[in-house]
């Protein structure tokens, strides 16, 4: 079978049939081009797939071939050829955190301390309402005038609905912040053309506060937010299922990579057992 621009176009919107979140419905059509012009008009088997798999191994980390896979794996479903699925790549399970990448505490205030000096509000709740909640950015248009008035969010999100609780001071902040604004209704993080903000906003937003704040950029994302809750609310509760459940995930096994801790506090537990003469 050969693969071209029509069928990248009937997988696309097989993947928007399937609900799939538009991150992963760009990332899995990007990998399927990409798939499509490394065969240059050869048909599709399943030596050839072996043979893209073994180059990606090249260039790619054990984690960027298995993203590469997955997406091709669905690709191969929708095309019904599955015998030319592809195995993911074995890793050793990581146990501690990339102390690199951990966006502490005291770095997320001194992000929230830039924004405020920089007079950038909206930028500053964006930041509050992810970390104090724990939600996908890609959920933050869920956050709602009339979601804040009641003082929860319904969330609905690759074809799962969860109900996420605002904390006090977070409601009275959209709220006050819709008022200031002139937001009756709808969406409370818009553009000011009025479309709701997406992740590339946020992120170059982000990006730009790290050198007044002295934190690294590679820790500044908006999804280390996120990890950020997942960490302090586990520190606090110790409760692994409540909090997959509070972060929309389908498996433990993933919020356990949230909570992950760094070689740092591992070391620190170990000098307090005091087990050495």
């Amino acid at each position: 079978m050969l693969i071209g621009c029509q069928e990248i176009e009937g997988f696309t919107a097989y993947l928007r049939g399937e609900e799939r979140s538009a991150a992963t419905v760009e990332k899995y059509c990007r990998e399927a081009g990409r798939f499509a012009a490394w065969l240059e008009g050869r048909e599709v088997n399943q030596a050839l797939a072996l043979d893209y798999k073994v180059q990606l191994a090249v260039t790619r980390t054990p984690a960027g071939v298995n993203g590469a896979v997955a997406a091709l794996n669905q690709l191969f479903a929708f095309l019904g050829i599955e015998g030319c699925r592809l195995k993911a790549v074995r890793q050793q399970k990581q146990i501690f955190r990339d102390e690199a990448r951990e966006l502490t505490e005291n770095e997320y205030r001194r992000l929230l301390a830039a924004a405020v000096r920089r007079g950038n509000e909206r930028l500053l709740l964006v930041m509050e309402a992810i970390c104090s909640t724990g939600i996908r950015v890609g959920e933050l248009r869920f956050f709602t005038v009339e979601a804040a008035k009641r003082g929860w969010v319904e969330v609905d999100n690759k074809g799962k609905r969860r109900t996420v609780f605002l904390p006090g001071k977070l409601q009275t902040l959209l709220l006050r912040y819709a008022r200031k604004h002139g937001i009756v209704e709808g969406a409370v993080f818009v553009t000011r053309s009025g479309r709701p903000l997406d992740r590339s906003n946020i992120w170059s937003e982000m990006k730009g506060l790290c050198q007044e704040a002295g934190v690294e950029p590679g820790k500044v994302f908006p999804h280390n937010l996120r990890h950020l809750f997942a960490r302090t609310y586990y520190g606090l509760e110790k409760d692994i299922v409540r909090l997959a459940d509070i972060l929309g995930h389908a498996s433990i096994e993933t919020t356990r990579i949230y909570t992950m801790e760094s070689g740092y506090t591992h070391r620190k537990q170990l000098e307090r057992m005091r087990l050495v003469m």
